[in-house]
């Protein structure tokens, strides 16, 4: 019996991150058309900021797939870091979710998007040679979760700053001014674009107004593309 899949984002008031979330469900629709024919029920859902809660969404989605003839739903939360969210509230979610349905359909709570290695590459791309890079993620409260931002950062020969900790991204460039560097890239390390991004570049603004001898970028953040579809899929299937 075919599978259906589902796509958990956190949810945002902004519109751009849920057409972004549209785009990559068709997307993966249009990738199981061509691997999967029987299998095309691709779903999105949201941790927060939705008129349903989590566990109601995938309740709701879940009687769809059993109607539509599926046995197995796999949930992917669309996170980059393992923090509260990916550790702690979609696991609850999900768990009140599975008491509901029960056994008339299987479950499966994969492992978050930035689990996956192949998100180094995509990173990649975005960092040229000729800056000295900072990569900014939103951060977590969670312990541990920094090790991975850092892991990641020093793959990418980057240093790692975080957006919800204050101070974090400013010390961070005042550090790399004093150590000689006059070409800073920022990296966001988002999913898609929104209100902290925008924020985010309302920030580096503020910068070029403080350090005028400083030559700042800022990269877009990982944004839709046909590669990050396949890291997607690589956790789906």
């Amino acid at each position: 019996m075919p599978s259906a899949y589902l796509l958990v984002s956190h949810g945002s008031r902004d519109p751009r991150p849920e057409i972004a979330m549209q785009h990559l469900a068709q997307m993966v629709r249009n990738k199981l058309h061509c691997l999967q024919p029987k299998s095309q029920m691709v779903g999105v859902a949201y941790l927060e900021l939705s008129p349903e809660s989590l566990h109601e969404q995938v309740i709701r989605f879940a009687r769809d797939a059993i109607a539509c003839g599926c046995d197995r739903l796999k949930i992917l939360p669309l996170f980059l870091l393992p923090g509260v969210h990916v550790m702690e509230d979609i696991p609850s979610q999900v768990d009140l979710a599975r008491q509901v349905v029960g056994e008339d359909i299987m479950i499966d709570l994969l492992l978050y998007l930035g689990s996956n290695s192949g998100l180094k590459r995509l990173l990649e791309r975005k960092v040229t040679n000729n800056y000295q890079w900072i990569l900014l993620a939103h951060g977590s409260r969670r312990s541990g979760s920094k090790l991975v931002v850092e892991d990641m950062a020093a793959c990418l020969g980057a240093v790692a700053a975080y957006w919800n900790v204050k101070q974090s991204l400013l010390l961070r460039v005042r550090e790399l001014i004093g150590a000689g560097y006059e070409k800073i890239g920022i990296l966001p390390y988002f999913l898609f674009a929104g209100g902290v991004t925008d924020a985010i570049c309302w920030r580096i603004e503020e910068l070029r107004l403080e350090f005028s001898e400083v030559c700042f970028f800022l990269a877009e953040p990982l944004g839709m593309s046909d590669e990050l579809v396949d890291l997607v899929w690589e956790l789906l299937e």
